[in-house]
């Protein structure tokens, strides 16, 4: 028996296709395993295919597998579009009265979910509860775990309409039933008992907003797009409770220019959005830029361009994030990896907003907001927060490689807000009474905020603000090499593919193939010292990315006349181990 499943479920939307996926996840993780999870939906607000995937197991899991081991299929068009993903030997478990499987090379389990759920508990909508008692029959799962998930999930509801919660669990009991009366194991899949952990089981939208609140947010605004809107729907319920302030904007520009403004009065302040809505935010990252203003925004990037695929996943906006808006405009750019990292990474983002004065571009992807996983306590603890630094009319309360002198305020100029210092980080100020007022301009300008159009002026200016990059690229961690010290393979990757790429390094290591990886987290700047040391030590590189013009390898390729081997996916779907894999293969 096998302590590891990867099980698909497929269906239409309106089926409880993802709702069923989200229950069993939740209580595979609450009876001890670990979980990872992967869903497709239509972007139609009612009909559509749509699919979930869940791989469950008793040690972390990195990527959603390769393959699925068990298919579940609501519907024939389910059975149509994702037999091709059934491995070899795996196992169907369908409807016979929607359709007969043809024959081929997997174990079939025929469950009746549309006549339980019809005549025995005359309520069609208890369909997925059906197949998850199905489920947790046939492969271990115990019916107890799912049944306080729904009874936690139907709790507002229990009042109002008791019927439905009764009939949910005796769904589940009937198709324990049936199929421990109808049907013979015939498959190595079963899910033992393990210790439980003390686990979160949480989606990198739900981190993302964890990490904000830790940080310090107090605002945010935004505008509805998929799949960022779970943050500001979660953020909309969760600020006013920590004495923060919500706005929904009319569109992504005023959005921006509110948490600009919020900013620029002292406060932490953040929006989200998908590509679309960034690409109408990019001539105000250029004045938070210019006027030296602390912002963070999310980028929940998805298949483009245009509208393109709003519920599909992509990595095609980190050209946008690193470029978007006239002018030479320095940005900061970080992309977590993992669920955890929503978390860790977006208290970081602030960070870095506040002490280097620009915008931070938070760069996930739908695959990643959605993404359910199982994820230790401890990867949630409390971190460090670290204010801007300011300077008061009781003098300077930061440090700065300028002159105080030229910091406090004078009879003509105030005071040098934009104090060209060695770091290129200049104190700053808010309103407010005991505060010094200065002009936050997104003309070009000199020390004091006074509109200059000098050479010699722009010159100073421009080289101050990017020096906060080096100062940053400094400062900032490191990325980990993964893997062997003596590689001749080097896979370099970003954002969330790691999982995936990691996965890949461990098979290729035990095919004794000496691999190692390089996963970057700050975009911008760059690590140069260490991705150089990187490329250096090994024969080939190979990138992968989820965008078609492989915008990682071309920034590496005009940096650092790297000649890497790209391997690019934009179908919409993640990278599975197994086809970094194959790469690997190609070249060894």
């Amino acid at each position: 028996m096998l302590n590891e499943v990867t099980l698909r479920i497929g269906g239409e939307s309106g089926e409880g296709t993802i709702s069923g996926g989200d229950i069993l996840a939740l209580a595979a993780a609450r009876w001890g395993y670990h979980v990872y999870t992967f869903r497709t939906f239509p972007a139609e607000i009612l009909g559509g295919p749509c699919m979930f995937q869940v791989r469950i197991g008793d040690m972390p899991i990195k990527s959603m597998g390769d393959a699925a081991d068990v298919l579940v299929c609501l519907n024939k068009e389910a059975y149509d579009r994702n037999l091709v993903d059934l491995r070899h030997g795996g196992v169907l478990v369908y409807d016979p009265a929607d359709f007969t499987p043809e024959a081929g090379d997997f174990i079939a389990y025929a469950v009746p979910f549309n006549e339980i759920a019809r005549k025995e508990l005359q309520l069609f909508q208890t369909k997925n509860m059906v197949m998850l008692g199905a489920v947790a029959t046939l492969f271990g799962l115990p019916l107890d775990a799912i049944a306080q998930v729904v009874e936690s999930r139907l709790a507002k509801s229990r009042k109002s309409n008791p019927i439905l919660m009764e009939k949910n669990i005796l769904a589940l009991n009937i198709a324990q039933k049936y199929v421990t009366e109808k049907l013979t194991k015939r498959d190595p899949y079963q899910l033992g008992k393990v210790e439980k952990a003390n686990r979160l089981v949480l989606n990198g939208n739900q981190a993302a907003v964890a990490g904000a609140l830790a940080a310090q947010c107090r605002y945010f605004a935004g505008y509805p797009i998929t799949p960022a809107s779970d943050i500001m729907e979660a953020l909309a319920k969760e600020l006013p409770q920590v004495g923060g302030t919500f706005l929904q904007a009319e569109d992504e520009i005023a959005a921006l220019a509110s948490v600009v403004g919020a900013s620029f009065g002292g406060v932490r302040a953040m929006t989200a959005t998908s590509g679309p809505g960034f690409s109408l935010m990019t001539e105000l990252i250029g004045y938070a830029s210019m006027a030296e203003i602390p912002v963070v925004i999310v980028n929940a990037q998805r298949a483009g361009p245009s509208t393109g695929m709003p519920t599909k996943m992509e990595q095609s906006d980190l050209s946008a994030a690193l470029y978007a808006s006239h002018g030479d405009t320095p940005r900061m750019v970080v992309a977590p990896a993992n669920v955890a990292e929503c978390y860790s990474l977006m208290v970081t983002a602030f960070n870095m907003a506040d002490r280097y004065q620009m915008p931070v571009i938070f760069l996930t992807d739908q695959s990643l907001t959605a993404r359910v996983e199982s994820v230790d306590r401890d990867a949630f603890q409390p971190m460090e927060i670290e204010g801007r630094i300011e300077v008061s009319m009781n003098g300077h309360n930061g440090h700065s490689n300028g002159s105080i002198n030229k910091l406090l305020p004078t009879e003509f100029h105030g005071y040098a807000r934009y104090a060209n210092t060695a770091s290129g980080i200049s104190p700053t100020t808010a309103p407010g009474p005991g505060m010094l007022p200065y002009t936050a301009t997104g003309l070009e300008h000199n020390e004091y905020g006074h509109p200059d159009y000098e050479p010699q002026d722009h010159t100073a200016m421009m080289q101050k603000r990017f020096r906060k990059l080096e100062t940053a690229a400094k400062e900032l961690p490191r990325p980990q090499r993964y893997g062997d010290e003596d590689a001749t393979i080097g896979i370099i990757g970003w954002g969330s593919t790691e999982g995936a790429i990691q996965e890949a390094v461990d098979r290729a290591r035990a095919k004794g193939y000496r691999v190692a990886s390089l996963h970057l987290r700050f975009l911008s700047p760059l690590a140069d010292d260490t991705i150089q040391n990187f490329i250096h030590s090994v024969k080939t590189v190979i990138i992968p990315e989820c965008n078609y013009s492989g915008q990682l390898a071309n920034l590496l390729g005009a940096k650092y006349a790297l000649q890497a081997i790209r391997v690019n996916k934009f179908g919409g779907i993640p990278f599975t181990a197994g086809e970094i894999l194959r790469a690997i293969e190609e070249v060894r």
